[in-house]
């Protein structure tokens, strides 16, 4: 029988600015991939990391 994996799920960070920002440098927007427990971060989670589109560091918000 396969063990449970408990809290820990993985989750997608969505650049912010992408979707509004037409001055890209490419067409796109920048996705991330990264694991959070869901017992000590139950909101959503938001960082900021590298936009290759943009290129320049945005905020990034967990997505659905």
């Amino acid at each position: 029988m396969a063990k449970q994996k408990g809290s820990r799920i993985i989750i997608h960070l969505e650049c912010t600015s992408c979707r509004t920002n037409s001055n890209k440098r490419a067409e796109g927007v920048s996705r991330y991939t990264t694991t959070k427990n869901r017992r000590n971060t139950p909101a959503r989670l938001e960082q900021k990391k590298f936009c290759p589109y943009c290129n320049s560091h945005t905020l990034h918000k967990e997505t659905k």
